[in-house]
């Protein structure tokens, strides 16, 4: 896909867990389409990097450190992106992890509220705090969630994830319609299987227990035979919703899988 240079011209967008992944993909492509990205990220030496690549290619990025599963934190982030222009344009709440994957009666009440509290709270958080900057000129806002927990529930384990996810998505419905009269748009993205660090974070643990025997068809990813997605794919869908060409709408989830979860679900 070709992004035009200037189709985010002017526009300030905070991306959260840009330090990696589908993050650092949308940070660099929403900065190729002009606008002023904030790379916010727990880890200093990540967003660095995801910020300076950005400037070497002639964009504009500062970096944030933030957990974004700590209000006051978020609030401080919120309020140094705005500026002196007091405004947010664009949030892409991606921020998130996989936490523990296990039979319910081993899972911890600790790793329970961690996956909780950087998924759920997290976005609850960074939208909380973004809107009122927002509200002046309207804008759009774009939530990582997932196939598991919305269309697939067959992750063994996968518990505390697949809540978080299912969350997100009613979060976004509800939010859609409220902030509608502000024109701020809500969507949601449900990504598949896409190349990506995130389950290097995964613990699982004693799985083979509760593991239905389902055996799906060779080539679990039906557009591509087998093969992940990509988080520059990903990214191209964030610009997509952040531009004006998805102007009406809002209040959606968009499923980027390549029929992953229409086989698997």
């Amino acid at each position: 896909m070709v992004i035009p240079a200037d189709s985010l011209k002017g526009r300030v967008a905070v991306v959260t867990g840009a330090g990696s992944g589908l993050g650092k993909s949308t940070a660099k492509i929403l900065a190729h389409a002009g606008a002023k990205v904030l790379v916010l990220g727990r880890t200093a030496e990540e967003i660095q990097c995801t910020a300076e690549e950005i400037l070497h290619s002639g964009g504009e990025a500062v970096p944030i450190v933030v957990d974004v599963a700590r209000d006051a934190e978020v609030k401080a982030a919120m309020a140094q992106a705005a500026g002196v222009e007091g405004q947010i344009d664009m949030v892409f709440a991606n921020a998130g992890i996989n936490g523990v994957w296990a039979p319910i009666e081993l899972i911890e009440e600790k790793e329970w509220d961690e996956t909780l509290a950087i998924n759920l709270k997290g976005t609850f958080l960074t939208i909380k705090h973004a809107v009122p900057f927002m509200k002046q000129a309207g804008g759009s806002v774009v939530v990582t969630a997932s196939i598991n927990g919305t269309r697939i529930f067959s992750n063994s384990g996968a518990t505390a994830y697949a809540c978080s996810k299912a969350g997100q998505v009613a979060l976004v419905k509800m939010l859609a319609l409220e902030l509608a009269r502000h024109r701020i748009r809500v969507n949601v993205i449900c990504p598949g299987a896409i190349e990506s660090r995130i389950d290097e974070s995964t613990e699982k643990r004693e799985l083979e227990g509760i593991h239905l025997p389902v055996e799906f068809p060779q080539g679990n990813v039906p557009l591509t035979g087998g093969c992940s997605g990509t988080a520059g794919q990903v990214a191209e869908l964030v610009w997509f919703l952040a531009s004006d060409l998805s102007s009406h709408v809002t209040g959606t989830e968009v499923y980027i899988d390549g029929a992953q979860s229409l086989l698997q679900g």
